[in-house]
């Protein structure tokens, strides 16, 4: 049985669009936890290497950008948002057109994933730190990678037709299909289920049908 009082490590992930974010935020409020977004820190080193002027197809580009990077976390309310040099993108930086087209293959370069490991790893000491219940980080890799020890590991997917009707309802125009085949292929933590977690379908689900549902297994000791 699992202390429900002790300190929880929640992985989900899972495609483009399968509704991720939306649950992990709501979970975050209703578990008081901390949300960690691991989409968005590679959307942030993205931004902050094309800045730079580093190439994903110029490998020998990126490890002299890397070096000069300094990451921190900027925490807003429950969300914990990656900071590079003291500076945290918005939003609307991190979703143009530019860093949609550029974020997988960026995400795919192993030494930009082993540069964010332990930052993402420490997102549990940061939520601890900051008197958190525990901490719901999502991305593509958590379950098997980052956290492949989380008390619940979650796997969220959904039909092409329901997520680029949702991708296109956030007024975003970047293919969900071609965006999961670079994840998935990718030759360092690829996109996929790690064995052991929980396979959620969101196609028929609304957002709260899907939280009350992860909700329920958390709730249900194990």
């Amino acid at each position: 049985m699992t202390d429900q009082t002790a300190f929880k490590i929640i992985a989900i992930d899972g495609g483009a669009a399968t509704g991720k974010s939306s649950a992990s935020r709501a979970l975050a409020e209703r578990f008081n936890c901390m949300h960690v977004d691991t989409g968005a820190h590679y959307r942030t080193l993205t931004l902050a290497l094309l800045r730079s002027g580093a190439s994903a197809h110029l490998p020998e580009t990126i490890a002299t950008v890397l070096d000069e990077l300094h990451l921190g976390t900027e925490l807003n309310k429950r969300s914990a948002r990656l900071s590079v040099n003291g500076a945290t993108p918005t939003n609307a930086n991190l979703r143009s057109p530019e860093i949609n087209a550029t974020v997988a293959e960026f995400a795919a370069i192993p030494e930009i994933r082993q540069f964010l490991f332990d930052y993402q790893r420490n997102q549990a000491e940061v939520a601890r730190q900051h008197a958190f219940a525990g901490l719901i980080m999502e991305g593509r890799d958590i379950g098997s990678v980052i956290f492949p020890e989380a008390d619940w590991r979650l796997f969220l997917y959904a039909d092409e037709a329901t997520r680029a009707a949702r991708r296109a309802g956030e007024g975003q125009t970047d293919s969900v299909t071609e965006r999961d085949r670079l994840d998935q292929n990718r030759k360092t933590a690829p996109l996929l289920c790690s064995k052991g977690s929980l396979r959620v379908d969101t196609t028929p689900l609304s957002l709260e049908e899907v939280v009350d549902l992860i909700a329920s297994f958390i709730n249900t000791d194990k």
